[in-house]
């Protein structure tokens, strides 16, 4: 199964990170959530980009637990070169399972472009 911890340095933090991830505009999308890919040597990284509009704070915790989740277990699944930056677009009713089964294969797509 490989490493399933989730340490700092697969965290993007800085604003100037986000950034580049979106100018790089390579994305793909579901219903329920929104990739964005750029490449990086520091092997697969992730952001969250949780809004307003999914809820109060409770909410959007509870969505970026799931979404850190999903990642962490399915790390050794996504491109090793490239940073994500992760949107969701509809999370009401958000779960690891569909996170589990969809957040790989969103990420190879986004990479690929």
């Amino acid at each position: 199964m490989g490493d399933a911890r989730f340490p700092k340095q697969r965290h993007l933090r800085r604003p100037a990170e986000f950034d580049r991830v979106y100018a790089q505009r390579c994305s793909a999308r579901n219903n329920r959530i929104l990739v964005f890919a750029a490449l990086s040597e520091q092997g697969p990284r992730i952001g969250l980009s949780v809004g307003r509009k999914h809820g109060g704070s409770v909410v959007r915790a509870r969505i970026r637990r799931l979404l850190r989740e999903a990642f962490r277990q399915t790390q050794a699944d996504w491109p090793p070169d490239c940073d994500f930056v992760l949107v969701p677009q509809d999370a009401k009713e958000l779960t690891v399972a569909e996170l589990l089964a969809t957040l790989p294969q969103l990420a190879r797509d986004a990479a690929r472009r």
